[in-house]
Formats: C-alpha cells, structure tokens, sequence
C-alpha cells in the first residue's frame, strides 16, 4: 500500500531518495520511504515516482525473466496520453510548393506592400516583377530543380530578390555570411557546388572558382516579369525537391549541409497559419541572420499571408535600441528571437515591447524563467517558446507561456 505520512520538518539529505527495509515483526515484505525536497518536487509527483516503482516491483515478480527494456513504467491510461494524445497532431498538408502562398497573395493583392527597408518600399507586384526576371536570367544560366544557388548578401530587398528567384526558377538556395571567415565560405561552397552565387556590388563577396551574380547590377531587363510558368523549367518541380540547404555551425567538426524539401517548410508553415491568426495586416520584421534556420519564418510567413516584411539593416539584430525603434516605427506585430537578444532588449527596467508587437517567438537557446516573467510584465503580447533541430526543418515542439511563476520552462509539446 502506499499512504503519505506526515512528519515533523527536516531537511532532505538528497532531492528524492529512496529507502527499503523489512519492518520489525513482520511476516515478510518491505517498507519503504521516499524522501524529497519540496522546493523541487510536489507531493503529487512523488506519489507518481512511488507508485511506478510498485508497478515495476510487480512486472518483476509476475515474470523475474522478463528483459528490463519490456517493463513498463506507465499504466495504460498513462501509455495512452503520452503515445496518443499529445501526439494526435496529424493534420492535412496541401500538396504545393514553398512560393505557391505568395504567388496567391501576389494574385490578390499586386499593389498592398511586400516589403520595407531603410525607408523604401515594394509592393507585391513589383517584387514579383523582380524575382521572375532574375529567375528567368537563372535558369537560363542552368537552375533548376535539385541544382542549388549560393546567396551571399547582407540583409536588404536584393537579397529578398535573391532567394525568392532561386526557389522560383526551382532550384534550392544556400545562405552564405559575407562576414564569415574565407575559408569557410570557400569550403561551403567547394562541398555545395552552386550554379552560382548571387551577392550584390556593395557586399562584394570574394570567391575563388565559382561565378559570382551581382544581383544589383545583373541586366535581366530583357527578360519578362511575367509569372514563371512550369514549362519554362528545366524540369518538373515537386514538393519533394530541395528548397534550401543551411550548413550547420560546425562545432562538433567540420560544417555539413542540410537539404530540406518544399514539402517540409510548407508543413511548418501550414501548421503556424493553422495556430496562429495573421493575416494580411500584419507587420513582421526580418532580422535573423539567413544562415540560422530560424530566419525559414520570417523569409516566407509574412508573403505567404499577405502580409508586411520589414526588413532589418545589416547588423541591426545586434542592436537592441535599434530593433525597438524599428519595431515601434514601423508597427510591427510579430517578431522572433533567441532568448539572449530578447533578455537584452529588457535588460533596461524602463524598456517595454512596443505596443503594436502582439505575437513574439523564442527559440534557439534555453529560455529562463526570470526572462519570461520579465517579459510579461513589460507588454501584453503572447510568447511562444519553441525547440527544433535543423533537420526537422526549423522546430518540432512549441509551448505558450503564460506569463505566471513557473520553476520550468518546458519546450512543449509536437
């Protein structure tokens, strides 16, 4: 049987032990203790630890030949949470490509503006115009599905231009830091083998055999700005071909390449639609460096909603003051940042999340409790904390805050 006693206060020698012995006078069986520190474990929980270490003691006593990996920990109706219910997250996802979303948009709405930078603005027909005249020019140059395109620019509309004509001429774009170490570039594109490498006059990439497209100062004026049809490919596109290839950081040796398929960014993006209610009049801001996964969102949701990118200056997501008048300036209502760039932004007591932001994302790092309660005292906003390896194209669980005290933040469920 297992009862809680209570007992006078004392201090816990471990956070849980366990201690078994056979009581005084009786005619078999054990007694046993578990002892916890409350500050990290409820009564409950430990209740649960208990009865779970019966359940065990029984498995083993019914069939003491049965392998230790067969035993169960769980009861059924437990069995059944953890292996149905939180993972009851199928739902359909539409057969299209990564582009298909914004060319809707481009459909519905040609003149509402697509994006913003330092100022200056495009609607979504004028970059549309854009990005097909350079994807014509691409694939004449020998783009097409499953060939792939380095970009290495710094963050501005060319750059936007850039990989949007990449993945509408069907090939897969591979980002590139200008500011990077050579050798690494060079090595990143010696393993990728790009058609090319798009960049600009001003970033001035240097690159030793491989052909470099300045995207600002390329003529593609005889080339239509009309939509791309599927027959001026080199051939079919399919949700399964290569959409971008990001090599990771490198730490456990040399940096390797993941290639990840239109079909899996639709998927992130059409479970964050499904959730999350954007739509075309909303304002999102585009400041994660293109090398980090995590900038997948901020490149395609916005365009594929309808609604506004505004597009940070190069280095700018370094600069906290800098973001929040961006962010203020500009009206936007959904942003993302790694937790240490969101802890810097309210490093300043005074500091508040600008009144227009309504949905913030967090992901990339650990995010700590004390960021969190800072974060809710400082604005209204929802915040999402998310987790995911590269190869799962970007996250694989999400958690919403709530803003209330919490020794944990977990990382949430698929």
């Amino acid at each position: 049987t297992i009862a809680p006693v209570e007992v006078e206060w004392e201090a816990a020698q471990f956070d849980l032990s366990m201690a078994l012995a056979e009581p005084l006078g009786s005619e078999g069986g054990y007694a046993g203790t578990l002892g916890y520190a409350a500050d990290i474990f409820d009564a409950a929980t430990v209740q649960e630890i208990a009865e779970r270490f019966v359940r065990v003691l029984e498995t083993v006593l019914e069939d003491p030949s049965v392998p230790v990996g067969e035993v169960s920990v769980l009861d059924d109706s437990e069995r059944a949470l953890v292996l149905d219910t939180w993972n009851d997250t199928d739902h359909q996802v539409p057969e299209v490509l990564l582009l298909d979303g914004f060319d809707a948009q481009v459909a519905r709405t040609p003149d509402a503006v697509a994006l913003v930078f330092e100022g200056q603005s495009l609607t979504y027909a004028q970059f549309d115009a854009w990005v097909n005249r350079l994807a014509r020019y691409l694939i004449d140059a020998g783009v097409g599905p499953e060939s792939l395109v380095a970009v290495g620019m710094r963050r501005s509309p060319e750059m936007m231009i850039g990989i949007y004509a990449v993945l509408r001429a069907g090939g897969a774009y591979v980002p590139i830091d200008p500011d990077q170490p050579a050798e690494r570039t060079e090595y990143v594109l010696d393993t990728a083998a790009p058609v090319c490498v798009l960049s600009t006059s001003r970033d001035r990439i240097v690159v030793s055999g491989h052909r470099v497209v300045d995207v600002d100062v390329v003529d593609v004026s005889g080339y239509s700005s009309g939509a791309v049809v599927d027959s001026e490919l080199r051939s079919p596109l399919r949700p399964e071909n290569t959409a971008y290839v990001i090599f990771t950081s490198g730490s456990t040796g040399r940096p390797k390449g993941v290639a990840v398929s239109h079909r899996a960014v639709v998927n992130l993006l059409s479970w964050r639609i499904s959730e999350c209610d954007v739509t075309d009049s909303d304002v999102m801001v585009l400041k994660t460096p293109v090398t980090f996964d995590a900038s997948v969102w901020e490149l395609f949701w916005s365009l594929a909603v309808g609604a506004r990118l505004v597009i940070a200056r190069p280095d700018g997501h370094r600069d906290p003051e800098y973001l929040l008048s961006l962010m203020q300036d500009t009206g936007v209502t959904v942003v993302t940042f790694v937790p240490s760039m969101l802890g810097a932004l309210l490093a300043d007591p005074e500091v508040r999340i600008p009144a227009s932001v309504r949905l913030v994302y967090v992901g990339g790092e650990e995010l700590p409790v004390d960021l969190v309660s800072r974060f809710a005292a400082r604005t209204d906003a929802v915040l999402d904390n998310m987790y995911g390896p590269t190869e799962a194209a970007v996250i694989v669980t999400s958690y919403r805050l709530d803003g209330l005290d919490t020794l944990t933040v977990p990382i949430g469920v698929p």
